[in-house]
């Protein structure tokens, strides 16, 4: 199954009638703000992994 172009747009509407103009921008900011705090977490996780496996390596 796949969402052509005239879906997005239908569903786009229904948002933008649902939330308004001006609440649409704050959603995507926070958006942003999860996507970002996620990413960064993502990179701490790899980055501890990354430790426990070179210290395991210098044993």
């Amino acid at each position: 199954m796949h969402i052509g172009i005239t879906e997005i747009v239908i569903i786009a509407l229904i948002i933008l009638l649902l939330f308004g103009g001006k609440k649409i921008p704050e959603l995507m900011k926070g958006l942003g703000k999860g996507v970002k705090s996620f990413k960064d977490g993502m990179k701490e996780i790899d980055s501890d992994e990354d430790e426990k496996n070179e210290s395991k390596t210098e044993n």
